[in-house]
């Protein structure tokens, strides 16, 4: 090895490396370290201020926030709580979920920017001696020792970092360089649609956030930010060179047929730069490991942006992780029983997830994107009407999901200070 790129060659070690700084990871690293176990989380970017994802926080999301006493502190950030979430199905407006029936300490979806949440997350995990985050280290590949995982590479502003790790853990998103470089076998169960996400000014006088609108072959959702909506706005997939032909104007007047409240302010929008286009994925991993590899989170299960439970699914496959690890972590003996009990809790919940969204992909998104006129509300939708107590059903789905986490790991007795 030359003097030069000895000298750019860092190496740390640590009982656990976690690549990504995303919820699942985020999530992850805060309660082993609270648990005691020196973790070291890289993230690629040198802050979490991306616009464009995510911004749900789920009632079994609050949940673990109360469970870890940092609920309180947590609602001071500047959030939008929505007890209900309503659609606008062609001339029909109406009520499709209804939180306040959950059995949980929060009976709402809170509406916060994830840069807040991954913050407050950073925040409080460096109060504690074993949590370590390095931002700006993009990992680049995996290092073994014989057939087993012994850590990663990654890529820093001053050069290479090795860090060797009992346990690696890839929470590096739906284009997960930790899987590729594993070869884990990825289960592509399609998606038949893109997303066009844009800013737009909000005005005081504007309609409520709601779960969508659809009409006329357009699908829209809006994420009230206080100043601007965050739109996205849902195409037919690989369709966007299309839409870039017919041109801007043509694509502004889609969205204000769709919301015409938005009409005086469209303009805003002055060149396809102003758009970023997210090309949708529905997949999972059939298996979530290998000896000293565990991957979770959207590197496991991408899932469909329809009900916003990709960062819910992420959080409980974190809780559920750290539940199983933080014992055998803290005596060196992670085995692949270990991994295997992680895979076996989470896939169900994962299995179902996909398959009720892959279940709307089918018989709500693509029938939208196909008709050519003003829709009339379905069947489920005129039940849900008739009969409100319904609404529980899908708040249940989105609020909670099929198998909740709840925290069992204990907080170390140790000093916070750093």
């Amino acid at each position: 090895m030359s003097s030069e790129r000895a000298a750019s060659l860092q190496q740390i070690h640590t009982r656990c490396c976690i690549a990504g700084g995303g919820p699942a990871g985020m999530m992850l690293g805060f309660l082993l370290a609270r648990a005691g176990i020196d973790i070291v989380v890289l993230e690629k970017h040198k802050d979490f201020l991306r616009d464009f994802r995510g911004d749900t926080i789920h009632p079994s999301t609050l949940q673990v926030m109360h469970e870890l006493g940092l609920l309180g502190e947590f609602l001071k950030l500047p959030h939008n709580e929505e007890r209900q979430l309503d659609a606008q199905i062609g001339a029909d407006h109406l009520t499709v979920v209804d939180f306040s029936h959950l059995p949980t300490r929060c009976k709402f979806i809170a509406f916060m920017p994830q840069w807040d949440f991954l913050d407050f997350l950073a925040e409080h995990g460096k109060r504690y001696p074993a949590f370590h985050l390095n931002m700006e280290g993009d990992v680049t590949d995996l290092i073994y020792s014989d057939d087993r995982v012994a850590g990663v590479r990654a890529k820093t502003r001053t050069g290479t970092l090795e860090v060797r790790a009992e346990l690696t853990v890839g929470t590096d998103g739906r284009h997960s360089t930790v899987r590729e470089k594993a070869g884990l076998e990825v289960i592509d169960l399609g998606a038949p649609m893109d997303v066009l996400w844009m800013r737009i000014p909000r005005q005081p006088g504007d309609p409520g956030q709601t779960l969508g609108r659809f009409d006329d072959g357009r699908i829209m959702i809006m994420i009230d930010r206080g100043e601007y909506w965050q739109c996205a706005f849902i195409i037919r997939k690989g369709s966007f060179g299309e839409i870039q032909q017919r041109g801007l104007d043509a694509f502004r007047e889609g969205i204000a047929t769709i919301a015409p409240f938005l009409r005086d302010r469209i303009s805003e929008i002055t060149d396809w730069s102003k758009i970023s286009v997210l090309s949708v994925a529905v997949d999972r991993l059939r298996k979530w490991h290998r000896p000293g590899l565990l991957c979770i989170g959207d590197a496991a299960h991408a899932m469909s942006p329809i009900g916003g439970v990709g960062i819910n699914l992420a959080i409980q496959d974190a809780v559920a992780a750290a539940n199983i690890l933080a014992s055998p972590l803290s005596r060196s003996a992670v085995s692949t029983a270990d991994l295997e009990a992680i895979q076996r809790r989470r896939m169900f919940p994962t299995r179902m997830t996909q398959g009720l969204q892959i279940l709307a992909q089918n018989r709500v998104v693509t029938p939208v994107l196909r008709s050519t006129g003003h829709l009339s509300l379905p069947t489920p939708l005129k039940l849900l009407r008739r009969w409100p107590s319904l609404q529980r059903i899908p708040a249940r789905v989105i609020g909670i999901g099929f198998r909740p986490e709840h925290v069992q790991t204990l907080e170390a007795a140790i000093s916070h200070s750093r």
